[in-house]
């Protein structure tokens, strides 16, 4: 277990000596959990092994508990602080859920919040409102056990909560003084991003429909891997290979990486994990903001749509407001155009495999098996984008290193639902019928349209020449109104989805 934070081991008891602690007289217990709907685990479990690296009992309730089982299991156990992680959206607002059970049961014991969506300008405007006890936003694992520390110390717990309420005050009203100017509804609609359909290259792929790709050889998804992001996962900020000759973290960086291969080449020999995917295109058509996929290439019988969010935010220099649906041609065009999606898996057997290596005690290795899923899950994705855009015939003159396909240097775009360009999580459903993906990929889908095994990808292709990422950020009512109409569900649902993106207060 202490090779697995051995690295952040310095950096920790720096952080102790900063905040005024030589001892390690005072330990507590920590219960910690992802919150309902989401199944994203690496950074709390980091988190976990960094803890009882420093001799707190840590009570790991695992992934999509229940606010029920966390308050329950708090008690039963009588903890002195609980964490929440979650990756995706709307395990922000499954977090304010929490913490006002919290207050509802009258607790006052400290809540800490992580996980890649989270943020401290979210805590302080949308959790610490709710709940009478301190909430603390813990950035990273390196940061928690000072911040545990500190919440445990008789000396220092008092000045440290006051800190924290002054920050988040201050927090609160930069988010209130905001200024960020939005457009109407009508108006991004009339500013769309302009293409001359007459002229601009539209390709015809090679197959329309749906393709499955069982027990992919992760052999060959391997040279695909981008290990930058493998390094953040551990807290080591570098890029790949770059990293080896930082003077501070490169041996640590090398260690991993020589590590990280070595998982591989034992998952390979031993087949302990596998990869699935099914991609597929459809004849489409734009229709206002929503995507209208088609049966076959008559285009006579819908088979369904896809339902895009628009840009309403002025940014300066940027005339334009887009939505993925300008990518894609208006069904009144007279040109014929397509769309791609896919899921893709590495994962499958991961599960399995990090809980063996847990029983043998050794976390190190456990979670090395969640970080290399991960990585053979986004590698899949790249390499399977590769094939997609050769199957759809514009990719066939493509000559790219691995490093021009980590920088995107290709035409096309692979947005995924639930990111900036598509914020709305509940689209991966439409995804998924049109895939058969349960079935095909093995990957579900939660409550909250997480996807499991964790280490999974799933998004759209856009072959548009001109098309790139972008950010919808925050919409007005008008939108958010028009959205639910279209999608024909009841406009607070919507709402609840879309929470993060909205610019008004919901009624």
């Amino acid at each position: 277990m202490k090779k697995a934070v051995a690295y952040l081991e310095p950096f920790m008891e720096q952080e102790k000596r900063d905040a005024g602690i030589e001892n390690d007289d005072a330990r507590g217990t920590f219960l910690i959990a992802t919150v309902k709907g989401d199944v994203h685990d690496i950074g709390k479990n980091i988190v976990g092994v960094v803890l009882q690296c420093n001799n707190y009992k840590v009570i790991d309730l695992g992934v999509m508990v229940s606010s029920e089982t966390i308050l329950e299991e708090a008690e039963k156990h009588k903890v002195d602080m609980i964490g929440l992680s979650g990756l995706i959206t709307p395990s922000l607002d499954e977090m304010v859920h929490v913490a006002r059970e919290m207050k509802r049961k009258r607790m006052t014991i400290p809540l800490l919040i992580g996980g890649a969506t989270t943020s401290a300008k979210h805590t302080a405007v949308r959790i610490a409102p709710v709940y009478d006890g301190p909430i603390i936003h813990v950035l990273d694992a390196s940061r928690s056990v000072n911040v545990v520390e500190k919440l445990i110390s008789k000396e220092h717990r008092d000045a440290f909560i006051a800190d924290n309420v002054e920050v988040q005050k201050k927090l609160v009203a930069s988010f209130q003084e905001r200024k960020q100017k939005l457009v109407p509804y009508g108006e991004a609609l009339e500013k769309r991003f302009a293409t001359d359909w007459r002229t601009v290259q539209i390709d015809k792929p090679s197959f329309t429909g749906v393709r499955v790709l069982e027990d992919f050889p992760i052999s060959e998804i391997r040279p695909y891997i981008d290990w930058s992001p493998f390094f953040m996962t551990w807290e080591l900020k570098g890029k790949y290979p770059k990293i080896f000759d930082d003077a501070k973290v490169g041996p640590h960086a090398k260690e991993l990486y020589d590590d990280a291969n070595a998982l591989l080449d034992e998952v390979i020999a031993a087949r302990s994990l596998k990869a699935n995917a099914a991609y597929g295109f459809w004849p489409a058509a734009s229709d206002g903001d929503d995507v209208i996929l088609f049966t076959d290439e008559s285009r006579s019988s819908e088979l369904t749509r896809f339902h895009f969010l628009r840009q309403q935010w002025e940014r300066q220099g940027q005339k334009d407001y887009r939505s993925l649906a300008d990518y894609i041609a208006p069904i009144d065009s007279g040109r014929e155009d397509y769309i791609g999606g896919f899921v893709v898996t590495g994962g499958l057997g991961a599960e399995t495999l990090a809980l063996q290596y847990k029983t043998a005690l050794d976390d190190y290795k456990a979670l090395m098996v969640s970080a290399v899923a991960d990585r053979l899950a986004e590698a899949f994705a790249e390499l399977l984008h590769q094939k997609a855009r050769q199957e759809w015939g514009f990719g066939k003159t493509e000559s790219l290193s691995t490093e021009d396909l980590i920088e995107e240097k290709y035409r096309g775009i692979r947005p995924a639902a639930g990111y900036p360009a598509c914020p709305d999580h509940t689209e991966k459903r439409t995804l998924f019928d049109l895939l058969e993906a349960e079935i095909s990929t093995g990957v579900r889908l939660t409550e909250s349209f997480a996807m499991t095994p964790a280490a999974s990808v799933s998004g759209l292709y856009f072959a548009h020449p001109e098309a790139r990422y972008f950010t919808v950020d925050r919409m007005l009512k008008d939108q958010v109104r028009d959205y639910a109409r279209r999608k024909g569900m009841p406009l607070a649902e919507f709402e609840r989805w879309l929470s993060p993106n909205l610019a008004y207060e919901p009624s």
